[in-house]
């Protein structure tokens, strides 16, 4: 067998050296290194071990006990250590001195679109012709096989709020496994911002389709902060004990005279923020909560 046909997979070999901190383990005539840490009790030349084999970031080869997350058959959710747009983005599978790659050739072409550092990605392992151990990442049918129909749930699901990560991304939308496992698809109509792979969101139902729920992240109506609201919201986050000494109550002209709007315009932004529970009132002071 080749070297590059055992990176990947786990395998037996003899211990057929020693140093304090590692052992060197024999596999068809080639050697890899057994950090000693991972043992319990220090082995003796000739013993038989079994373990993960791979090349690390420095080009040795290693072999640990400590499976990684992820394997040729196995596929979890790994974070993203690093992207490069020349490689692809770097995943943490659990190995101390290799990231795998996700390779730019899984990933959209559009850079913005990627994953960023931090993100979880589902991905597997992949080992190419050369030994190269790469993160392959889950394609939306993998995605279509583990999600839930919503169409029994949809009537309690709907105008709820789910969580859930972005999963791809296509010229309409971008597609989201939610964290109870309902496929849902977000229109480009209905993001409030850009979108990438990987990124964490909270979006509403607004309906179904093809066995997935339709999403959106725009606020609900009542939910939208007009600009006298916002206005309002600023002047209380950046007095010193967020409070003001204005209120429905007040005088109308020194409403016109501090915010430049009317009492009605005044009073409706107020009732909006009330009842989005941002803002309270109480002896002539309104509050920010």
């Amino acid at each position: 067998m080749e070297i590059s046909e055992m990176y990947g997979q786990v395998l037996s070999g003899t211990v057929t050296d020693l140093n304090k901190d590692e052992a060197f383990v024999q596999i068809e005539g080639y050697t890899f290194a057994l950090d000693l840490n991972e043992l319990t009790e220090v082995p003796e030349l000739g013993d038989e071990i079994s373990g993960f084999l791979y090349e690390n970031q420095a080009h040795k080869n290693k072999m640990t006990t400590v499976m990684p997350k992820v394997t040729a058959g196995v596929w979890d959710f790994a974070e993203i250590t690093d992207v490069r747009t020349d490689l692809g983005a770097f995943v943490n599978v659990g190995l101390d001195d290799k990231d795998f790659v996700v390779s730019l050739d899984d990933l959209p072409l559009e850079h913005n679109e990627w994953p960023k550092k931090g993100d979880q990605v589902l991905v597997k392992l992949d080992v190419d012709h050369k030994g190269r151990l790469w993160g392959k990442l889950a394609d939306i049918e993998l995605y279509t096989q583990i999600a839930r129909s919503p169409d029994a749930e949809l009537k309690a699901l709907m105008n709820n709020d789910e969580d859930g990560t972005i999963i791809a991304i296509r010229e309409t939308g971008s597609f989201v496994m939610t964290e109870s496992y309902y496929m849902g698809f977000i229109h480009r109509n209905e993001q409030s911002q850009p979108l990438h792979i990987g990124q964490h969101v909270k979006a509403r139902v607004i309906g179904s389709s093809h066995r997935r729920l339709n999403l959106s992240m725009k606020p609900r109506a009542y939910e939208e902060i007009t600009p006298d609201a916002q206005m309002i919201v600023a002047v209380l986050e950046h007095s010193a004990d967020k409070k003001m000494p204005y209120t429905d109550k007040s005088n109308p002209d020194d409403i016109q005279e501090y915010f430049g709007i009317s009492k009605g315009s005044f009073k409706r932004a107020l009732g909006n923020l009330m009842k989005q529970r941002k803002i309270e009132q109480k002896d002539g002071y309104t509050y920010l909560k």
